[in-house]
This record gives C-alpha cells, sequence and structure tokens, in this order.
C-alpha cells in the first residue's frame, strides 16, 4: 500500500517540476466546497435511566435539529468559509432560538496568516470574534480507508474540550470552572492528499489534506459530497459586522449573561 509520506512526495515533486507562475495560477485557480453531515449522540446521564425507551425517542425527536446538522465548507488555497445550512423544526415549525444562542457562526479561517473570524449572535447582539487558529498538534497514523471517491489517513490529537467548543455554554460549565478543572478531548480525523490542503470542518485544520471526517467527544462530522472548481466562482467573504472581541472574552461574556439571568430568576422566586 502506498503510505502517506509517499504520496505527499508525489505531490511535492508535481508542484516543483511547475514553474513558479505555473505552480502560483494553479493553487490560485483551486478552490472548491465540500458538505458536511454532523451526528451527536444525545447522553441523558443518570436522569435518562428514570426515563421509557419512548420518552428518549420523543426527547430525540424534539432535539433533532440541535443533534444532527449539515454545514457547508467552501475553501480556496489559504482560505475557508464554514457554516450551518438552517433548518426548520420538524416539531414546531419554527427555527431553534434558544439552541441558535450558542450555536456555531460562520466561520472564516486563513491558514497561511493563522487568523480566525467569526461572526456570532447572542440574544439579538452581534459579535465578531477575532482570534488565532486552535492549534492541534496531529498524530499521523499509518491506517487508511476509502471515504466516497477519496483514500483517507488517519490522525489523532488531543486538546482541552473548551477550545473546541468556545462559543458555547452549559451550566456544567461553571462547576469546572470553580474546580479549575481542564477537560480534554481525543479527535480523530481521517484527511485525503488528494486535495492538498490544511482546510477541515470547525475547528479541524492543519492536516496535509483536506479532513473529510473528524469525530470528537460525542459528535462525528462525514462528508457527503465535495465539488472541486466549480463553475461557479466560489466565493469567500470574510464577516465583518458586529463588536469586534477574542475567544475568551466572548466565552467570558456568555458566562457573565447566563449567570445573571439565573440570578435574576432566583430574586423572581424569592
Amino acid at each position: 500500500m502506498i503510505t502517506n509520506y509517499l504520496i505527499l512526495g508525489i505531490y511535492y515533486i508535481f508542484f516543483s517540476l511547475l514553474g513558479s507562475s505555473d505552480k502560483h495560477t494553479v493553487l490560485q485557480q483551486f478552490q472548491g466546497e465540500a458538505y458536511y453531515f454532523s451526528k451527536t449522540k444525545m447522553e441523558l446521564g443518570a436522569w435518562g435511566a428514570r426515563m421509557s425507551e419512548a420518552q428518549k425517542k420523543q426527547i430525540k425527536n424534539r432535539l433533532k435539529n440541535r443533534l444532527e446538522k449539515t454545514y457547508i465548507l467552501t475553501f480556496n488555497r489559504d482560505e475557508s468559509i464554514f457554516y450551518e445550512e438552517e433548518k426548520v423544526d420538524a416539531i414546531s415549525g419554527a427555527t431553534d432560538s434558544w439552541g441558535s444562542n450558542f450555536a456555531r457562526g460562520k466561520q472564516y479561517k486563513n491558514v497561511s496568516e493563522n487568523q480566525l473570524v467569526q461572526s456570532q449572535e447572542f440574544y439579538g447582539k452581534k459579535f465578531l470574534v477575532k482570534d488565532k487558529l486552535q492549534e492541534i498538534k496531529w498524530k499521523m497514523e499509518s491506517e487508511s480507508k476509502q471515504i466516497g471517491n477519496y483514500l483517507c489517513f488517519r490522525a489523532t490529537a488531543v486538546v482541552p474540550s473548551k477550545e473546541l467548543s468556545w462559543f458555547n455554554f452549559s451550566w456544567r460549565d461553571l462547576n469546572d470552572d470553580e474546580n479549575q478543572e481542564i477537560k480534554l478531548t481525543s479527535i480523530e480525523a481521517w484527511y485525503t492528499l488528494q486535495i492538498p490542503i490544511q482546510h477541515g470542518p470547525a475547528e479541524y485544520w492543519g492536516l496535509p489534506g483536506l479532513i473529510l471526517e473528524v469525530s470528537s467527544g460525542n459528535t462525528t462530522m462525514l462528508c457527503s459530497k465535495v465539488v472541486i472548481n466549480p463553475s461557479d466562482i466560489v466565493s469567500i467573504k470574510v464577516p465583518d459586522k458586529g463588536k469586534e472581541i477574542s475567544k475568551l472574552d466572548y466565552n467570558q461574556t456568555i458566562k457573565g449573561k447566563m449567570i445573571e439571568m439565573r440570578n435574576n430568576r432566583g430574586r423572581r422566586r424569592g
């Protein structure tokens, strides 16, 4: 079997044989779109142990929009835009307003400049999160598998869990802060050297090929379709609306607001 290192060498030789102007033209023109399906396992913990299977199924149906999502990654050599396709709730016929406050906004990444720009909206207020890309120290593995038409190789990493969900909020986060416990998440990614760019969905990037599948925690993202050099020019626009803020400050802003809401509810009950 051809190893990933050998395939990397083939790409290196290919681009080395091109003249500098030809190489620049090839890389500049290269663009595409990748479509991902995300699925999260529902965890009910001790509370779920007291529920019937019918009750669990009912909750799963109501949370379907949060547990199953579809995304689009638009990319060229250096830049990408990653965003969720909005779906209407199958039960109520409305969008998930509570979940949308903690959903991932449109995410711009520039791998050559180590730049993240992400638009977020929290209870009607718009933020523009600007920061560096999440550093991921990948361990290249030897396993390979086929995903669609692409030969993919496995890579693994471990990162602080908060760095993967800095835009989200859980009441458990407050307890974690008090305990000063740093939780880690193991990541398994599958990338293809047939598309030699460093992009991937969500926070994941930095491998020598496009990431087509990634699993972390209880969530898996799988690419269902890739379109390379579509007939229509791919437009990648950097988000530019909202109050500029860092990832850390945005996360603290969310927590502060949720604590305020909790305290206000407590005073009303009193």
